[in-house]
């Protein structure tokens, strides 16, 4: 599972750098020491506080708009059958689900904790893994 520098962390969730601070400072959220010294967060760890924000997140509420409508953001949950697999992702205050098929997402390695892209176009949200990531 991957684990994320705390700027990337932050804007995966779209709140500042010295918001994810704080968060991790008061126990909010728990921190994990990266290869090269730093702190940061698992990206599982992450993958759980979005989807406690989303509990309680005030619907409506704009806080980033995405160009081209893509969204970077983290997995929150994977459920797969045989043929097809549901994709949950936090984007900043933005939840969106996928539909696609088991292959797709057995491809793309989708897991809790994995940044991911959304990419959206009319009622279709496909989703791709950012280069970093991949």
């Amino acid at each position: 599972m991957p684990n994320l520098r705390i700027s990337e962390a932050a804007a995966l969730l779209g709140v500042s750098d010295d918001t994810l601070r704080r968060w991790i400072d008061q126990g909010r959220l728990a921190s994990v020491v990266l290869d090269n010294g730093r702190k940061g967060v698992s990206g599982t760890e992450l993958a759980a506080f979005a989807q406690k924000m989303t509990d309680v997140a005030e619907h409506g509420a704009t806080v980033a708009a995405s160009a081209r409508n893509r969204m970077k953001g983290i997995v929150t949950r994977v459920v797969k059958d045989g043929v097809m697999a549901q994709v949950d992702m936090q984007a900043g205050p933005f939840r969106v689900t996928s539909l696609m098929s088991r292959e797709s997402a057995d491809e793309l390695g989708l897991e809790v904790g994995s940044v991911a892209v959304a990419s959206i176009k009319s009622t279709h949200v496909v989703v791709e893994i950012p280069e970093s990531h991949h």
